[in-house]
């Protein structure tokens, strides 16, 4: 997107408020890859499908620095519930104060582990799931969330266009890229689920299980 046409957009829509901000500077400073938070127009969207759908219990695939999570759990009424796994151990030291310090804390369960075996084992029927985690895991992380996905839920797929490199033939040893092409593919034929890719910054492809 261009720059200027960004910087318009951003200054009329809701405020992504100072806690938010202050979390994206950080993990920027911190964090390598700071660029993969969410940020202020995809924060707000997610919060957006969540005032609009309504789920109970979501789930999402890849906590990073938490900036999503506080977004989803922003839109949750009261008694709903973020679920939230990061297999990267290491950013829990950064992550776990930022969400456990957020006005929404209370709706935010952070757990450190795989979510691709993990959470079948909450037990949950989910309404929603952010799946932005190991890009070269997604289609088993996709199987997943499927299955604990009640019928009619949503599951919202980040960056399934790649900077553009989807359009591209994958490099010997890039599996993030083969495996994201891989998903969109398998995900094109399943009809399982309706599906919209939304070319939001990275992509982001919105899928309904039938």
């Amino acid at each position: 997107m261009d720059s200027e046409l960004e910087k318009y957009i951003l200054e009329h829509i809701e405020p992504e408020g100072d806690y938010l901000y202050r979390l994206w500077r950080s993990t920027n400073v911190s964090l390598i890859n700071g660029r993969m938070a969410s940020g202020h127009l995809q924060g707000r969207l997610l919060k957006m499908f969540v005032r609009m759908l309504q789920p109970h219990y979501i789930l999402e695939i890849g906590t990073f620095s938490g900036y999503s999570a506080i977004c989803l759990a922003e839109g949750l009424d009261q008694g709903g519930m973020v679920y939230t796994f990061e297999i990267d151990d290491e950013l829990e030291d950064f992550t776990r104060p930022w969400i456990e310090g957020s006005p929404v804390a209370d709706k935010i369960r952070f757990i450190i582990g795989d979510a691709i075996t993990e959470a079948p084992k909450l037990g949950i029927s989910f309404d929603m799931v952010f799946l932005d985690g190991d890009k070269r895991t997604y289609s088993a992380a996709y199987e997943m969330s499927l299955s604990v996905l009640r019928p009619g839920g949503f599951i919202f797929a980040d960056n399934t266009l790649w900077d553009s490199h989807v359009l591209e033939i994958p490099q010997s040893g890039d599996r993030q890229t083969a495996s994201i092409e891989a998903f969109n593919d398998m995900l094109a034929h399943d009809n399982r689920v309706e599906k919209v890719i939304l070319p939001i910054r990275d992509g982001m492809t919105i899928i309904r299980k039938k």
